[in-house]
């Protein structure tokens, strides 16, 4: 199920032409297992599990990550952002 998954991931396709004939399973069986999956929280560990072994062989290099903030909320609530002015033409 696992091969299917990647399989539809990696190349774009939708569910359900996921092919028969590679032995992959149903592709909505797969779909499902993908979801269960994500809300048992399996790819959270794995990444996890993944970014630690990585580490502790040495093969990580952190002066290459990025911390990204978007999806951060600022702890102390932070400035308040202006509302975005529309830039479309108004009535005249």
């Amino acid at each position: 199920m696992l091969c299917g998954i990647l399989f539809v991931l990696y190349t774009d396709i939708p569910w359900e032409f996921l092919p028969q004939e590679l032995g992959f399973g149903s592709g909505m069986t797969a779909w499902r297992r993908l979801r269960d999956w994500h809300q048992a929280g399996v790819w959270q560990r794995l990444h996890e599990n993944l970014l630690a072994e990585l580490n502790a062989a040495g093969a990580l290099d952190w002066s290459r990550a990025v911390i990204e903030g978007s999806h951060v909320p600022a702890l102390k609530g932070g400035p308040k952002r202006e509302r975005a002015r529309s830039i479309a033409p108004g009535p005249a």
